[in-house]
């Protein structure tokens, strides 16, 4: 059962002030990630590793991620949100700015497993801030504009971190460094004076374990949905979808310098519209989930996102390349906000859900970790089809538990007025 009770969405609540702090926040975290997505493969190719080891940058990030998770969770309960989400921040930014100058393919795999641990804990504080202070009415909506700051970043990153990386593979990673700096800004001028933490002498919240919540037939569902989020979208779309592009798309027959550029700019693209149906998918969503349900948008993203993905390997040329990547966004956004919305349900407000949110998170990062290295296997066997292919089968697949799974917020339908 929900922790919370049945609600009517109601249009008229309003979105706390501080998660509108966390989504501008997330809006500038998301521009600088953008920056370095197109580039980061090609620049651990520099170092004159194949697909196999640039992806493993990749997925180092997350498994450093994946690591400090259970450390993050407790040091946000013993010195709160705030400060762990500040100190993320600041740790992801000089860990990027130290990337800019790798001077090998090891301090390049160092600096960027580096990130993970400051990423896991911006990510975790703001969910848990998120999941206590949005009103149960509007929980979809919250997390659908909350994803799509980061999504709306996500559209204009790419494209302008292709433009970035024909100036230089390193120019990147120092504007994401000052983006994170200026995000961290943000978050401590806006929410100096905020009390996020319980006052003194109020009741301690019970704590979800992750037996509670793997109890919960949707818990387990949000977890394998989760893990295949992470392996395609976090993981292999990041570090393949750039290799893919390069190898693929762009003429090979062209003189180095044109290539690098036209190979950053086509990722860019390709990254770039994915992430604009990914928004166009949330805001949809996020509004209409509150009112119908969580499982039919679960359900049918993960159908179109695995299908678009697997066919992506087919590709040919930009234009199809273009189509495909804006099908998967919009599956994966019409995923994202309902899942997320689907663990507040299942934690409520009357609960801290630190642990069986950590536990979601690091399901998502194992699929990231896991997903660009078999990837990038399948690629360096000559088979970019293969690897895509897999990869949206995984994603379908991850139906089958939603199928038996609880719905977690059955709305009320409303009474007409008798007036």
């Amino acid at each position: 059962m929900s922790a919370d009770p049945v609600t009517s969405p109601d249009a008229r609540v309003r979105i706390p002030r501080e998660i509108w702090v966390l989504i501008a926040s997330a809006f500038v975290i998301a521009l600088g990630f953008g920056l370095i997505t197109p580039v980061l493969p090609q620049f651990a190719q520099s170092f004159g590793v194949g697909a196999t080891a640039s992806s493993i940058v990749v997925s180092a990030f997350a498994f450093m991620r994946l690591c400090f998770a259970p450390a993050g969770g407790r040091l946000i309960a013993r010195l709160g949100e705030r400060p762990i989400y500040l100190s993320g921040l600041v740790i992801v930014a000089l860990s990027t700015g130290a990337t800019a100058f790798a001077g090998s393919y090891w301090q390049l795999l160092v600096f960027r497993g580096l990130g993970g641990i400051g990423s896991v804990m911006f990510t975790v504080s703001a969910m848990a801030l998120i999941v206590r202070l949005a009103p149960p009415s509007v929980r979809a909506r919250v997390s659908s504009v909350y994803a799509s700051a980061f999504l709306i970043g996500g559209v204009g990153g790419p494209a302008v971190g292709g433009l970035l990386g024909g100036l230089g593979l390193r120019v990147p990673f120092i504007v994401y460094a000052v983006a994170l700096l200026l995000a961290a800004t943000i978050v401590f001028v806006f929410l100096k004076d905020a009390s996020l933490r319980p006052k003194p002498g109020d009741p301690v919240l019970p704590v979800m374990t992750v037996r509670d919540g793997w109890a919960d037939s949707a818990y387990r569902a949000a977890v394998a949905s989760g893990f295949t989020n992470g392996w395609a979208n976090f993981g292999v779309r990041n570090a393949i979808l750039p290799l893919f592009a390069a190898a693929v798309i762009v003429d090979s027959s062209l003189d180095q310098s044109t290539r690098e550029t036209q190979q950053a700019l086509v990722a860019g693209a390709a990254l770039a519209v994915f992430a604009a149906g990914n928004a166009v998918g949330l805001t949809f969503a996020g509004r209409t989930s509150d009112k119908v349900g969580r499982k039919p948008y679960v359900i049918g993203g993960l159908v179109v996102s695995g299908v678009a993905t697997a066919a992506t390997g087919l590709a040919t040329n930009l234009p199809t390349l273009i189509v495909l990547s804006v099908v998967a966004g919009l599956g994966a956004g019409s995923l994202n906000p309902a899942q997320q919305a689907a663990l507040a349900d299942i934690v409520g407000r009357e609960r801290n859900g630190g642990p069986a949110l950590a536990a979601f998170q690091m399901s998502m990062d194992t699929g990231a970790i896991i997903g660009p290295v078999v990837a990038g296997m399948l690629v360096d066997r000559g088979s970019y089809s293969l690897a895509f292919a897999l990869t949206g089968l995984i994603t379908v697949l991850a139906v089958l538990p939603w199928l038996r799974a609880r719905e977690t917020h059955p709305v009320r339908e409303r009474v007409p007025d008798p007036a």
